[in-house]
């Protein structure tokens, strides 16, 4: 497959630069990928698509304040973009600067923080932040938060709260598991009362979510890795759902990516595809899969997520799990009937292709 079949041209306009006044006030498009009908509704009506005994997988990562700015020890200017928090005062980052510094330098940072740049390794540098607080102090001290690129204005006190899910609990992620960002308390309640359970894992969004695909061969990309974390008690509840016939939806890509990222350590570690969910094992540790059309999904058969960037890796998971072809007539309806794109847009409900 190419890059080209993951393309589809979005006005400008269509692209949300702010939240809707309340969290679960967006639309909500609803695709059957097994025959491929489209229903427009509300995400207030997600109670109508799911069923007692369903279970609701939620991303529990907390966005940190990953973006720094501050000077070399030469005087030139530096913006330093975390990628991944490696200890409590290493981390993994992204530096933007006119001359690159070399592994031994130093960096003054939010006129706070001094750093030392450990080593570089491709287009990421191991820094060390020269303090006595740990490095998620520093950066909810000092940060900025990381809006995604696509947001052309500067992060306010608004986003602090709405760029942030209700149950956000886990700090690492330098980005929104957007799908998350419709619920709020009320809904979550609704959800209880009727009988869905829900449960939680841990993906550290990175800032390769937004990266771009550069290859023309889609099967020549190489995924960027992520700290996940899937933990026993979810497992638990994904067994029992199953085993009395419930359904496993995936708030986001990135819930998928987790429960599928475990799925196929645990097969990969048995050298054989994984037959039931009996044998699905709870993980923590890093997973870089990346999901195209022919994909076979072991856990997840539905998933609620936000409408992607053209030529993106989300975009090709969505046209696995949905149907390319499908996902591409969803697109299509959601630019025709005005859909809000990305981040702060609208959701989009999506049952798996058979």
């Amino acid at each position: 497959m190419k890059i080209q079949d993951f393309d589809f041209d979005l006005p400008p306009e269509l692209i949300a630069q702010f939240p809707v006044e309340q969290r679960a006030s967006s639309r909500m498009l609803h695709l059957k990928g097994s025959g491929g009908a489209l229903g427009d509704a509300m995400f207030a009506d997600l109670p109508r698509y799911v069923r007692p005994g369903d279970v609701m997988v939620f991303n529990d990562t907390r966005v940190i304040k990953a973006r720094l700015h501050g000077v070399r020890d030469t005087g030139g200017r530096v913006e330093v973009m975390v990628e991944r928090v490696l200890d409590a005062h290493c981390v993994l980052a992204i530096m933007r600067a006119s001359h690159m510094p070399k592994p031994g330098s130093k960096l003054f940072l939010a006129g706070a923080i001094n750093v030392t740049v450990l080593a570089r390794e491709h287009d990421f540098y191991t820094l060390r932040f020269d303090h006595e607080n740990t490095v998620i102090e520093l950066l909810e001290r000092y940060g900025n938060l990381p809006l995604p690129p696509y947001i052309s204005r500067l992060p306010g006190k608004m986003d602090e709260a709405r760029y942030q899910t209700i149950y956000a609990k886990q700090a690492g992620a330098v980005a929104a598991p957007t799908a998350g960002l419709h619920f709020d308390e009320r809904m979550l309640a609704a959800l209880r009362e009727m009988g869905v359970q829900i449960a939680y894992v841990t993906l550290h969004v990175g800032s390769g979510t937004f990266q771009p695909v550069r290859v023309d061969n889609i099967a020549d990309h190489k995924m960027h890795g992520e700290i996940f974390h899937v933990p026993q008690e979810t497992i638990d509840v994904i067994r029992r759902a199953k085993a009395g016939g419930g359904r496993v939806l995936a708030v986001g890509t990135t819930s998928l990516r987790a429960l599928e990222g475990a799925a196929a350590r645990t097969a990969e570690a048995k050298a054989e595809a994984l037959e039931s969910m009996d044998e699905l094992q709870s993980g923590h540790g890093e997973t870089d899969i990346f999901i195209t059309p022919g994909y076979r999904f072991r856990v997840v058969e539905r998933l609620l997520t936000n409408f992607h960037l053209p030529r993106s890796t989300l975009l090709m998971l969505v046209s696995a799990f949905g149907g390319r072809e499908n996902i591409r007539r969803a697109y299509q309806h959601a630019v025709n009937e005005r859909y809000r794109f990305f981040s702060y847009g609208d959701a989009m409900l999506i049952e798996r292709q058979s």
